[in-house]
């Protein structure tokens, strides 16, 4: 191994049922009680919940229908996105106290490269603590760290060190590494985990005494990760410009929707949210994704490419509406619909007819000018009047 590589310091750092401690912290009566964050009672799914919801079995992509009869005393609390972002924003300010090298995972993990930072702040463990420190008093909110000397390990170190604690690798990473289970390992899902258990595997160290060339013959460029992964190697530096692959948006409703002039006005609603999140990235897209889940559960996707690049609500309307066509929404009854732009690149790097450059940019003016008055009166204080009604009833989930 390489010894500038294991004298780095890495810490992976995890907010502690991030948006179930949000709720519990703006509303403190919350506090101590089941939580799930999801919308409607008996639609959609769990996006988080809070671990006192975790003991009665409720986990985060599981329905509402099954995560409300476990626990019937949860209480359930939409999805607020835009308060989970204010807040994340906070608690990454923080990191950023104690290095440059942040990579964002999500809202409300990231990984840090403090291997720079120890002259200053002390030691990885040192480091860790403060951090936890200064969300805890200045936000109100518990972190998990975990400290190692690469990404895969720090990743593994703070899950062991949930709720609101701390873990660091010890030095003999194999007193660590070899007893955990497989489900454990970056990458390793239902189904492989299935087939690792289909050749009397259990453990990390059952997977260590596996030839790498037996794990590459079985699965592929997937069994040279299992087998590095199982002698706790991971050569991946701490990327801060993590680039954005897609931005989208999508809702499951409270009832399943058959008409199609209403579908409609959910797609132009979703658009709505995805255009002003385009415009602040200052990117466009080229590829459009339409996502249509029937109420049998089935799945279909629906994509458009566009060389030009898409950037503005009506263009991604006019396309979404095509693409809704191609699909058997309005015969057969829809509960979620999303759409998102994939294969982002910076705005205004491209090139066109000088008419319709200025006609683009008359569209960024006034959608840009749209999204100044949302800023001052909130998402209700401007929209389409197609949107009206939609807005004022309030979607169903996210």
């Amino acid at each position: 191994m390489d010894k500038d590589h294991d004298n780095k310091t890495i810490l992976h750092l995890d907010m502690d049922a991030f948006y179930a401690s949000v709720e519990q912290l703006d509303d403190p009566t919350l506090r101590g009680l089941p939580v799930i964050v999801g919308g409607h009672r008996m639609r959609g799914v769990v996006c988080a919940c809070s671990y006192e919801a975790r003991n009665f079995g409720v986990h985060s992509a599981m329905p509402m229908s099954r995560a409300v009869r476990l626990c019937p005393e949860a209480i359930v609390r939409p999805v607020r996105m835009s308060r989970y972002q204010g807040v994340s924003r906070q608690v990454f300010a923080v990191f950023g106290r104690y290095t440059d090298l942040v990579e964002p995972l999500s809202v409300d993990e990231a990984f840090l490269d403090v291997t720079g930072s120890r002259r200053l702040f002390g030691s990885g463990w040192d480091i860790a603590e403060k951090i936890r420190y200064d969300v805890r008093q200045e936000i109100g909110l518990a972190v998990s760290a975990g400290i190692a000397h690469n990404k895969f390990l720090a990743k593994l170190a703070s899950e062991q060190a949930k709720p609101d604690g701390i873990y660091q690798v010890p030095e003999q990473v194999d007193a660590f590494l070899l007893p955990l289970p497989l489900k454990r390992l970056w990458g390793v899902g239902p189904v492989m985990l299935r087939q690792l258990h289909s050749l009397g595997l259990q453990t990390v160290g059952d997977l260590r005494n596996m030839h790498r060339s037996v794990l590459e013959k079985r699965f592929g460029q997937a069994g040279g990760h299992l087998y590095r992964l199982a002698r706790g190697e991971d050569s991946r530096c701490v990327e801060p410009e993590r680039s954005i692959k897609s931005i989208g948006h999508e809702d499951t409703f409270e009832y399943d929707i058959r008409d199609t002039d209403t579908l409609q006005v959910v797609l132009l609603d979703l658009i709505e949210r995805v255009a002003p999140r385009l415009r602040r990235k200052n990117v466009i897209g080229t590829t459009l994704t339409l996502k249509v889940k029937y109420s049998d559960f089935t799945t279909v996707t629906r994509s458009k490419t566009v060389a030009a690049g898409i950037r503005h609500a009506d263009e991604m309307y006019k396309l979404a509406r095509t693409l809704l066509d191609k699909t058997e929404a309005g015969r057969k009854p829809v509960r979620l619909l999303g759409i998102s732009l994939s294969n982002l690149t910076a705005a205004g790097g491209g090139q066109g007819l000088l008419f319709e450059q200025e006609k683009r940019q008359e569209m960024t003016d006034l959608e840009e000018a749209m999204d100044r008055l949302r800023e001052l009166y909130g998402e209700k204080g401007i929209c389409r009047a197609t949107l009206l009604a939609r807005r004022q009833r309030g979607s169903s989930g996210d």
